[in-house]
């Protein structure tokens, strides 16, 4: 665990630590057993995704998100083209195992000064939530960050938010604090809830992912026989 010191003048300050800044993330693909993420491209990928939004039967999975819905193919696929080239936030898209685009999500904030990066723009298809595709996503893009130098990655969603609130519990972040009135969008108030892992919590993390993802705690129906467990 690590301590915080006191100074010459007898003052508590924080730990010593040399921080070499972190690089910004790569764009190439991360590829895991259930699903792969890539840069987004809209000739790639926003047909696809469109589609698999529209096969909701509501259209709450786009409350919270300061853009959208989309009416139709061509102010989606606009909205993905003005996305697609930036590096921050920097997007990717999940595809299935087929290869069909089915989720987005995106590094955010990214600060290598402070070797600081945040997850957001999570939007997943009903045909991904709740999946092992899903979880795995996340893990991947966790140690993306992890393992190219960053030691704080953020998660921040409307307080209101419950299903992603209670998500970044599930994967192991601690929650922080809420930011009142931090922001408004849609016509609306936005209070933010704040989580993030550091470093030291992900040495511990990352192994129980992996535990988790590995082909022996999958049924023969691919099921589960272990919950996910990230709690201490």
């Amino acid at each position: 665990m690590r301590s915080n010191t006191t100074n010459e003048l007898g003052q508590p300050v924080g730990w010593s630590v040399d921080v070499v800044a972190a690089p910004a993330p790569p764009t190439s693909p991360m590829v895991g057993r259930f699903c792969s993420l890539v840069r987004l491209d809209a000739t790639a990928h926003a047909s696809d995704l469109f589609d698999a939004y529209a096969a909701a039967t509501d259209i709450g999975d786009w409350t919270y998100l300061p853009y959208g819905p989309f009416d139709d193919r061509a102010s989606f696929e606009t909205f993905v083209s003005h996305f697609e080239s930036k590096t921050d936030p920097l997007f990717f898209a999940v595809l299935d195992v087929d290869g069909r685009a089915v989720g987005l999500a995106s590094y955010l904030r990214i600060t290598p000064a402070a070797a600081s990066i945040e997850v957001g723009h999570i939007h997943f298809s009903r045909a991904l939530q709740g999946t092992s595709a899903a979880t795995e996503a996340m893990y991947l893009m966790m140690r993306r960050a992890f393992e190219g130098g960053y030691r704080r990655y953020e998660w921040k969603c409307d307080a209101l938010n419950s299903p992603s609130r209670a998500a970044a519990t599930r994967l192991g972040f601690t929650f922080e604090g809420i930011f009142r009135q931090a922001t408004h969008y849609k016509g609306r108030n936005r209070d933010t809830a704040w989580f993030s892992i550091t470093d030291a919590e992900w040495a511990e993390l990352q192994p129980r992912f992996e535990a988790w993802l590995d082909p022996s705690n999958f049924d023969a129906d691919g099921g589960q026989v272990e919950p996910l467990r990230t709690d201490t």
